[in-house]
């Protein structure tokens, strides 16, 4: 597989990548969607809400952490996850700037 050449890229543009990982797969959009729900910790329940395997619904919490968008904490024998306020909110700005991008429609276009 080739490289994906990030370097090449700005910041931002890196950043905007990396965010839209978490919305890549819709396993990642319901268990960010429950976390939201909820308004709480999970620590377990989500194989029961989702409907898949713990193998694959621990996955995606993965790279949702790696991404920066949950965290966990550890309480006794399982991890319990909630939204990170914090880099949501910078996920929503990096991505409102890049969505409120206006077309300029001047008909030169196909």
């Amino acid at each position: 597989m080739g490289l994906t050449k990030t370097e090449i890229f700005s910041d931002q543009q890196n950043e905007i990548a990396q965010f839209a990982k978490a919305f890549a797969h819709p396993a990642r959009v319901a268990i960010l969607q429950h976390l939201f729900k909820i308004n709480s910790c999970v620590c377990g329940d989500l194989v029961l809400e989702i409907g898949l395997a713990q193998p694959t619904i621990s996955q995606h919490l993965k790279e949702l952490k790696s991404l920066g968008l949950i965290k966990g904490n550890i309480t006794g024998t399982s991890v319990c996850y909630c939204i990170d306020q914090g880099n949501w909110e910078k996920m929503r700005q990096a991505l409102g700037v890049f969505f409120d991008q206006k077309i300029d429609d001047q008909g030169n276009c196909c």
